[in-house]
């Protein structure tokens, strides 16, 4: 835990243990004649609950640690699993982002069509275009089907579509629900 987190759980279980030291150093001076005394009970029962406590927060505190740390260490580990991604895709993504950029020329997109276009393509909603370019939503719309008409396409899907559906996954990574049904299975399903 950092320091701050540290501090009042630590303060906490200080206070817990004055009380129960101070009640034990009571209760030597007090040199009880009889320990069955309502007073030496309540002082018993009060360090026996301080030290109930005491123990609570502590193994309270230990697991909130335990689990804080284990937190970090999956986010690091996120982290450096979406690194390494970052850095092998690199290069596609700097070929991609090429390709669209000569794309984008190719339909003759003014900087901030070309801008919104690219939001669009991010899926970005165009509120969320206008608050990231500093346009109102309504002059992104305005780009958006300035875009759409330069393209020849009709929409956010069109756009997409144009510049990603030719994206597959590699062959060896593909599962059964991303296959074409072969002929013996599509005629199954259809004679149902």
């Amino acid at each position: 835990m950092d320091g701050e987190g540290t501090k009042l759980p630590l303060i906490v279980i200080a206070m817990l243990l004055t009380v129960t030291v101070g009640g034990i150093v009571d209760l030597v001076f007090d040199n009880p004649e009889s320990w069955l005394s309502a007073h030496v009970l309540l002082e018993l029962s009060m360090i026996g609950a301080s030290l109930g406590f005491v123990v609570y927060l502590w193994q309270g505190w230990r697991r909130t640690s335990r689990s804080l740390e284990a937190t970090r260490l999956a986010l690091e580990k996120r982290s450096a699993e979406r690194d390494a991604w970052h850095e092998a895709a690199r290069h596609a993504l700097e070929g991609l982002s090429k390709a669209i950029d000569t794309q984008f020329d190719a339909w003759g997109l003014t900087p901030a069509e070309r801008e919104v276009a690219l939001g669009l393509l991010k899926g970005h909603s165009h509120k969320q275009i206008a608050n990231l370019t500093q346009r109102s939503e309504r002059t992104v719309r305005q780009h958006a089907v300035a875009v759409y008409g330069k393209s020849g396409l009709t929409g956010r899907a069109e756009l997409a579509a144009f510049f990603l559906e030719g994206l597959m996954l590699p062959a060896n990574t593909r599962n059964a629900d991303t296959e074409p049904l072969d002929s013996s299975v599509a005629s199954g399903v259809a004679a149902l």
